[in-house]
């Protein structure tokens, strides 16, 4: 039997508890409030309030997101040389930038078309609002994800945040994905006297300013149960040209950006379920009944997940919920539920969301085991660039979903004058139903395959890094 002094020993000096986790977790709770909103519902205000065609918010998206390949590398670089405040390196741009984003989401949903119909107008307004808004949002990400490689070292720790954060950001996402529907959708009559769901742009705002102020609240509460134990250096000397130069030949980083690129962009693409629930289901209820069916499963997970990743390792289990979703999601393609079978689909959910649960679950904390292992590698040791370049990675896949998304839903038929006030519409309707069908199944089998053939870091190669990670920090203390 272990005496107290020997469990002392054998216990990591930066371990955490519970506490500091759910601290954790508030923050992506902020982070999803706003970001999941935005990406769920901003391109459906676009089309069917601002009646701006698809393939305009597809090229609206897709440029916007060109200046994040500056945008983002540029905060990775600013926050990597800036010196540690007396709050920490990372914890204090949760405190200054927390209002801007919250605020830059709220404005986003505001109905320009109350005071103009000049579309020239109404795209600039669009174009300024979603760029301040992705602006500021990278601005408080990239120092809150890098914070989790400066809040613990420990193994155990790294992959107690990345549950935290899969529950924070679990609540996060939910929340506008559960209840929005309820508020931003208005009942109406077509023309030939059937009951449908229409966009209600006063649901849409008020429904954003909720979101405002959750962010707030949950923000603020991460930056006050937080704590940097991984000190920072006084005065950073980061060669960020060469942290990027490192990254362009690591293997585990180009697979962590490539997933991240899938990962991102099947959740984001997954948005276009709003216009499949709308015009082909004709039940936008069903908006809140995929959103159980995508969170349950994760909350299911999350108590049992570390103790699989202490089992497995992060790379297996990632890769064998990856190889589950994609099965599932290669069925409902071929089954192609009937418009009168909204069950079938929402079963599919539910199996794709338990696949996809170990992918989420696990996602941060590989991420940080990334970073430790290009500090390893290269001896350059910079949370924040690498952290901003997958920022980026996430984005670019979002990018590709929205614009290719977009552009798939103008091929298909969808007119905004004519089907933000229908329901199901001959050939447009089953043509949403295959691009919201195809897609999922050919992104979560690149997933699979990418971390069981191309994701080198297993469980035994991880066990060296983190031991010389722990004697380089004990070092500099």
């Amino acid at each position: 039997m272990k005496t107290k002094s020997q469990k002392s020993e054998n216990q990591h000096p930066n371990k955490i508890g519970l506490k500091e986790a759910a601290g954790y977790a508030l923050g992506d709770g902020g982070n999803l409030f706003v970001l999941t909103y935005v990406s769920s519902y901003l391109k459906l205000f676009y089309t069917d309030v601002l009646k701006i065609i698809p393939e305009r918010v597809a090229t609206l998206f897709l440029i916007t997101r060109l200046w994040d390949a500056v945008n983002d590398p540029l905060w990775g670089a600013i926050v990597a040389k800036r010196p540690p405040h007396r709050d920490g390196k990372y914890r204090p741009y949760i405190k200054w930038i927390v209002l801007p984003v919250s605020l830059a989401q709220l404005i986003c949903f505001y109905d320009i078309t109350r005071h103009t119909d000049n579309m020239v107008l109404i795209m600039a307004f669009a174009y300024i609002t979603y760029i301040t808004f992705g602006m500021m949002y990278t601005g408080i990400n990239v120092p809150f994800g890098s914070l989790a490689s400066v809040i613990t070292d420990d193994p155990s720790g790294r992959t107690l945040l990345s549950t935290a954060r899969a529950i924070g950001g679990g609540i996060g996402g939910a929340a506008p994905m559960l209840l929005a529907p309820y508020i931003i959708y208005t009942k109406t009559k077509d023309a030939s006297g059937k009951t449908i769901n229409t966009v209600d742009s006063g649901g849409m705002f008020y429904f954003a300013l909720a979101m405002c102020v959750c962010a707030v609240v949950f923000y603020l509460a991460c930056y006050g149960t937080t704590t940097e134990r991984v000190k920072s250096a006084a005065n950073p000397d980061v060669n960020v040209k060469e942290a990027y130069k490192g990254m362009l030949k690591s293997r585990p980083f180009i697979v962590l950006a490539v997933t991240g690129v899938l990962i991102s962009g099947q959740l984001q693409f997954a948005s276009l379920n709003q216009y499949l629930y709308k015009n082909y289901f004709c039940n936008t209820n069903l908006a809140t009944l995929g959103a159980i069916a995508q969170y349950l499963p994760m909350a299911l997970m999350i108590p049992i997940t570390p103790m699989l990743v202490k089992k497995y390792g992060k790379k297996e289990l990632a890769g064998f919920g990856s190889m589950f979703a994609a099965i599932a999601a290669i069925a409902c393609y071929i089954i192609k539920p009937a418009p009168d079978k909204p069950w079938i689909f929402m079963i599919v959910l539910f199996v794709i969301g338990f696949g996809y649960s170990f992918v989420s679950i696990t996602n941060w904390a590989v991420v940080a085991d990334v970073i430790d292992y290009q500090f390893v590698k290269t001896g350059i040791k910079s949370e924040s660039t690498i952290y901003a370049v997958y920022t980026f990675c996430r984005k670019l896949g979002q990018t590709i979903a929205d614009f290719g998304g977009l552009i798939l839903l103008g091929k298909v038929g969808y007119d905004p004058e004519v089907m933000a006030n229908a329901g199901f519409v001959n050939g447009v309707s089953e043509g949403i139903l295959k691009v919201c069908t195809i897609i999922p199944a050919i992104t979560y089998t690149l997933i699979w395959l990418l971390y069981r053939f191309g994701y080198p870091l297993t469980k035994e190669k991880l066990e060296p890094i983190y031991k010389t990670v722990r004697e380089s920090n004990e070092t500099a203390e």
